[in-house]
């Protein structure tokens, strides 16, 4: 079975002649989002005619979307793909990061990552009640292979520490 990621979502159209803007949902926009790429949107599966960058975002021309009114009617649609990134040394997708078990570097057992919050800076793992900032300084090894990931906390991160 395939497996789907979000990469996108139509956020609007733009000009009359059916191109739309889209919200990425990816670190990977610039490579995701080009010429030739398809996605699925629901059942349907479309292709990216044209693409170029408006105030930061794709702006695309869908094959088979001509008029203002077909790209309108797209609007908040969801564009998935099942090809993934290339990912460098240290890189994870979100979806991979969901479920890992989280222990303190003292050995204690936190729980398992229920959530990832984007953030402008970085992302956070949300273990319970815990929130954990994604950067070398709290995030110590991320072990995809024994599905663990090691952290280590300061005073405040826990409930009722402050």
């Amino acid at each position: 079975m395939d497996r789907y990621v979000r990469v996108g979502q139509i956020a609007g159209a733009f000009g009359l002649k059916g191109q739309v803007k889209i919200q990425p949902l990816t670190d990977f926009a610039d490579t995701r989002f080009k010429r030739g790429a398809k996605f699925r949107m629901g059942e349907d599966w479309v292709e990216i005619e044209t693409v170029s960058v408006h105030k930061g975002r794709p702006l695309v021309k869908l094959k088979g979307i001509d008029t203002i009114d077909a790209a309108e009617a797209l609007q908040w649609r969801y564009l998935e793909t099942t090809e993934q990134p290339k990912l460098g040394k240290g890189e994870y997708l979100v979806s991979d990061l969901l479920g890992l078990e989280v222990k303190t570097v003292e050995g204690e057992l936190l729980g398992k990552i229920e959530r990832v919050l984007p953030n402008p800076a970085h992302e956070i793992l949300v273990v319970g009640e815990i929130m954990v900032p994604l950067v070398d300084h709290f995030v110590k090894s991320v072990d995809m292979a024994n599905r663990t990931v090691t952290v280590n906390l300061i005073y405040g991160m826990r409930p009722g520490e402050l």
